[in-house]
């Protein structure tokens, strides 16, 4: 697990051609920044507590979890009883109902095989949470919304089962199947709602970055690194004082804003965040990071 991180801000912008050494970070989160960092009007912070994980798949079969969460800081939608939402679904206005949900960012978590996966996070009303809980029928409707809600909000291709038979259940022709022993994947993380209403749109309003292109190479390859080297892409950046970097033990997290990039990993070397560097090329757009491995403790 990471420890708490550090935060840290880019001393300065190098053109491309420039071949100077890496400024380093400065290291200066305090709570005087934090104080100082403007609130989003009309909203509110809520953390979402967990209920089920749905597991599913891309169309190029890269496994995707979703986390549906409940909170009473969500509205609940029109109770509806399961007559009236079977006659609701035969009917031509089926796709005006609105299930009020907040569709969180994507994070990057690993599955029981150490394999890197995509997760999302999906809170809904508490009380409704309960009514699926409740009706097979209500969870299966609700699930093929909210796939559907996360595959056009992030342009994400859901697969389609071909040939094979799906395990649990089909939403919107995607396969996935809830995970048993599991409520949800990786860290549930706050998430920010409008608080005031707005007419005909009901999913909440959730700040939604993208998450950058990026790679992490350690060198040396064949050894017990000494650094690891982070370019992260970048190409909606101009500058770099639209990035903030906070570096920890183990986790990277990088913000470019408003709204623009959100990175939140982690690595699998502890570094010596103090020691770290930096640079952001505005010709290509790419932040690159240098940071020093800590030492390895015992034999290798």
């Amino acid at each position: 697990m990471a420890s708490q991180t550090d935060k840290s801000l880019l001393s300065a912008e190098l053109e491309e051609e420039d071949e100077e050494e890496f400024r380093q970070l400065l290291l200066q989160a305090t709570q005087k920044i934090q104080s100082a960092m403007p609130s989003v009007p009309d909203s509110k912070p809520i953390q979402p507590q967990p209920g089920f994980c749905i597991k599913t798949h891309t169309g190029s079969q890269e496994k995707v979890f979703v986390n549906i969460c409940r909170s009473q800081h969500i509205p609940p939608p029109p109770d509806l009883s399961r007559q009236e939402l079977e006659c609701l679904i035969e009917s031509d206005s089926a796709s005006s109902f609105r299930i009020p949900m907040s569709l969180g960012e994507p994070h990057t978590e690993l599955d029981n095989s150490g394999n890197g996966c995509t997760a999302y996070d999906v809170v809904i009303n508490a009380s409704f949470f309960s009514k699926l809980e409740a009706d097979p029928f209500f969870k299966e409707f609700f699930i093929t919304v909210a796939l559907e809600g996360l595959a056009d909000k992030y342009k994400m291709e859901i697969n389609h089962p071909g040939t094979a038979q799906p395990r649990a259940g089909l939403a919107g022709g995607c396969e996935w199947r809830i995970l048993k022993n599991r409520k949800f994947m990786g860290s549930i993380s706050e998430q920010t709602i409008r608080t005031k209403s707005r007419p005909v749109i009901q999913e909440m309003d959730v700040s939604s970055p993208l998450v950058p292109k990026f790679t992490i190479l350690a060198k040396p390859v064949k050894a017990y690194p000494e650094f690891l080297l982070a370019e992260i892409h970048l190409p909606k950046v101009g500058s770099a004082r639209e990035l903030s970097l906070e570096l920890g033990q183990d986790r990277i997290v990088l913000r470019a804003g408003p709204g623009l990039y959100l990175l939140d990993i982690y690595i699998p070397h502890d570094i010596a965040p103090e020691r770290s560097h930096a640079r952001f090329h505005r010709g290509t757009a790419v932040l690159t990071v240098k940071m020093p491995v800590q030492p390895q403790l015992g034999p290798p």
